[in-house]
């Protein structure tokens, strides 16, 4: 459609559309890489133009001005979201933050709350029909030129044509510029490279094949995706698109075919990136744009099954409270979309959200896992709200569980050297218990080698790992679980308490080399809960053996566990020097017997004191 031919009048220059705006006016402009730049250089340069408020999601033209006082004095930025570009402006106090849930910005403009005098878009060129697109910045775009008095639109051949809610007629629009010029382009800058290895290597732990992701703002949830890779059928439903999505596109790791909820769509609300993205969202029916008050509902989100969502985080203390949007006083970024994908994924059919952030900052000076929060930090997610928090030293489970045991969880994940302080903190606050024993100052990531699958007769999956601090309530509730006889097979003797010091000794003698303990665990609902524990230590009898012992839950013996726990529990014990193992176990517990001479037929059996029986097991050659 050529506009000179329907419309000559609503066609004018930049100039003219700018002086259409009244001193003090409420000016909506449009977001992030979408925003219309041409437009936004006119409207500054326009120096009879005073008192005029401007809101925006994210900002980047105005960062050229924020250090200009004729700008300073004519012109007061308030923006939803401080972007890279505008977070010294913040610190300086020459820019004003408002906090708000990106659900909530739609309505904020159509409810009247932020009044809006005037908007400033840019959209592509009008089909056939006199249908522009918003393209890349569809979120709160949509909703600021609906409720503004003005409507200006920079029309730039550049910009996408976008499938879902992005259209606006020109019946809509007060003003045209045809304005081409390239669209800003949003590459988030890679930093520490090992650290985020390590931080993907644990998150794509937790994401199963299938699942449907949201990955929020920032450089750390965009960095993790390329480790993404060797996961199948993913789905999409997330605010914002970035570049780290096109290598899971192409290779066909994201095909939405699995989604509960609009199936074989990417449901986003813009794009941040490269003309490369652009280019291949323009016009492509698998991207369904929709607004951020739709996108980041609570109970939208919800409707995908198995939803993930991937955030990051300033700081995390040992309550489980999330600071994203402040330094301290400092305001850094936003609250963002972060607490409504958090919400919407709890309310998910098995769906989870992951904290992932480094586990220090400022070069390692200071760590991210703090007693408490920076005074005058924001608490952008609660601790009633926390799900899964990551760093490069593991994954820590927080939902439902104590401060106790949540403090335990993110020491653990911690950097190595503030772990002691941080559980030291932890007891002058009366978090944990005044004889509670801290995690190694050790990095554990070696540890993962040792981890395992094991599917039972009926199909379910037992994992295997190392023991860690944070089993300590979870190895109670199980030996708790067992039968008397059990008990009796395993500790020679009717144990009917199992104490905090007896737990924190069984795991604080773990070295993880020469002393080991491994826990099988099953997944029962939302928790993977402790079913066998297996463990040996340096005999006394000879440093060149291990004595071993394991037990397994009632309700699952017979079934190969036993047998499986001993296989891995040889092959860590050899890699540490070991060249067999002992144990002692009482003569009438027949099944540990055969499940002993089983693996090793050529054991040998020493009767002992009181109804006991050595074993002598020397482990195979390779």
């Amino acid at each position: 459609m050529e506009l000179p031919e329907i419309c000559s009048k609503k066609l004018v220059s930049a100039e003219e559309a700018i002086k259409k705006i009244k001193n003090g006016s409420r000016v909506f402009v449009g977001t992030g890489c979408g925003e219309p730049q041409h437009l936004i250089r006119s409207m500054v340069e326009e120096e009879n133009l005073q008192d005029i408020i401007v809101y925006q999601m994210l900002s980047s033209t105005f960062a050229r001005y924020v250090n200009d006082e004729n700008f300073l004095r004519r012109f007061s930025l308030k923006l939803f979201f401080i972007s890279l570009d505008m977070r010294q402006a913040a610190f300086e106090g020459k820019i004003d933050y408002i906090p708000a849930y990106l659900s909530e910005i739609p309505n904020l403009f159509d409810s009247k709350s932020i009044g809006l005098d005037v908007a400033l878009v840019q959209v592509s060129p009008p089909d056939q029909f006199g249908f522009c697109s918003l393209g890349i910045s569809v979120d709160i775009t949509y909703s600021g030129l609906k409720n503004a008095d003005l409507v200006i639109a920079q029309i730039n051949p550049n910009m996408p044509r976008t499938w879902g809610d992005s259209l606006i007629h020109i019946d809509d629009i007060d003003y045209f510029v045809f304005y081409e010029e390239p669209l800003v382009e949003a590459i988030p800058r890679k930093k520490n490279r090992e650290i985020i290895k390590r931080i993907a290597f644990y998150v794509n732990q937790l994401i199963d094949d299938g699942a449907t992701l949201q990955v929020g703002f920032g450089h750390l949830p965009d960095a993790i995706l390329p480790y993404l890779m060797n996961k199948k059928d993913l789905g999409i439903h997330t605010q914002v698109i970035t570049d780290g999505f096109l290598p899971l596109f192409e290779n066909k790791v994201i095909t939405n075919r699995k989604k509960s909820y609009l199936p074989d769509r990417a449901v986003a609300s813009l794009c941040m990136g490269s003309e490369k993205l652009y280019n291949f969202v323009n016009n492509n029916p698998m991207f369904y744009f929709k607004s951020s008050d739709f996108v980041n509902d609570p109970n939208i989100i919800a409707k995908n099954d198995h939803f993930i969502s991937l955030s990051s985080a300033l700081e995390v203390d040992l309550t489980g409270q999330i600071c994203t949007d402040s330094k301290g006083y400092l305001f850094y970024s936003g609250i963002g979309d972060q607490v409504d994908f958090i919400r919407g994924s709890k309310m998910s059919k098995n769906g989870f959200s992951i904290i992932a952030l480094p586990s220090t900052a400022q070069g390692g000076k200071v760590s991210r896992i703090v007693p408490h929060l920076s005074e005058g930090a924001g608490v952008a997610t609660t601790r009633a709200d926390v799900d899964i928090v990551v760093t490069e030293y593991g994954i820590a489970e927080l939902y439902g569980k104590s401060i106790y045991q949540r403090v335990m969880e993110l020491a653990q994940i911690a950097h190595p050297k503030f772990r002691e302080e941080l559980i030291n903190e932890a007891k002058k606050k009366h978090y944990i218990f005044p004889d509670q024993l801290p995690p190694k100052k050790e990095d554990l990531i070696f540890i993962e080698k040792y981890k395992y699958n094991y599917t039972l007769p009926d199909g379910r999956n037992i994992e295997f790992r190392p023991l860690l601090p944070s089993d300590e309530f979870a190895s109670r509730n199980f030996f708790y679980s067992l039968k008397e006889t059990t008990v009796y097979y395993r500790f020679f003797q009717k144990k009917k308490v199992f104490t905090r010091q007896m737990l924190q000794n069984e795991w604080a003698r773990v070295d993880y080399r020469k002393n080991m303990s491994i826990v099988g665990l099953l997944q029962i609902g939302r928790r993977k809960s402790i079913v066998a524990i297996g463990s040996y230590a340096m005999s006394d009898i000879s440093p060149e053996y291990a004595e071993v012992a394991f037990v397994v839950r009632d309700d699952l013996q017979n079934m190969g566990i036993g047998s499986f726990l001993l296989k891995i529990l040889e092959k860590i014990a050899k890699e540490n020097g070991y060249k067999g193992f002992i144990a002692t176990v009482l003569i009438d517990n027949t099944k540990m017997i055969h499940v002993f001479k089983k693996r090793y037929p050529n054991a040998r059996l020493k009767r002992g004191y009181g109804g006991e029986v050595e074993i002598y097991m020397d482990f195979p050659e390779d």
